[in-house]
């Protein structure tokens, strides 16, 4: 990258390219340890259907105490 890059570092996104090269060529960037996360590809707490209808019916049947106690 050229000096005026490192001057205003905005400048860098009107060339992604530089960019790109510059990481590609850096030292520093290929000894860093690298790993792929995806969070969202796989639920962190699996789900098992009995438990989530036994939750919704503890719901219900709390709002059921509710409104029979204000009759």
């Amino acid at each position: 990258m050229t000096a005026l890059h490192h001057a205003h570092p905005f400048a860098v996104m009107m060339n992604p390219e530089a960019v790109l090269q510059a990481v590609e060529r850096s030292e520093r960037m290929q000894r860093l340890q690298r790993r792929v996360c995806r969070p969202l590809d796989k639920p962190l707490i699996p789900r098992v259907a009995a438990d989530a209808l036994a939750y919704d019916q503890a719901i219900d049947d709390e709002s059921d105490e509710d409104l029979s106690g204000q009759a």
